[in-house]
């Protein structure tokens, strides 16, 4: 199982496992359907995942000023794919290897 099966797999479970940087339990709480938690676990640290999962979490929203903003905070280009590809993108990139 690859990293990214795992943490899909960890969706089952009530909260993120024991150990998850705030970036990664920020995307765990997107794909729970909780944007709210979400958005609070990325906005926990100043660091550039964090801002890289708050620029997504602001284009799922629709606030594409506001994600750009926080793409530019992150030093990444604005995303323009599907949110689902993007979701699993940062998720592989975070995840320790």
């Amino acid at each position: 199982m690859t990293g990214l099966d795992a943490f899909r797999a960890s969706l089952a479970g009530p909260s993120p496992p024991e150990g998850f940087s705030a970036p990664l339990a920020a995307l765990w709480w997107d794909a729970k359907g909780d944007w709210t938690r979400a958005h609070e676990a990325a906005q926990g640290s100043g660091d550039a995942d964090s801002a890289w999962v708050h620029a997504y979490l602001h284009r799922k929203e629709g606030d594409l000023p506001n994600a750009r903003h926080w793409y530019a905070r992150a030093g990444r280009p604005a995303a323009t794919g599907a949110l689902e590809a993007e979701w699993a993108a940062i998720a592989a990139a975070l995840l320790p290897a």
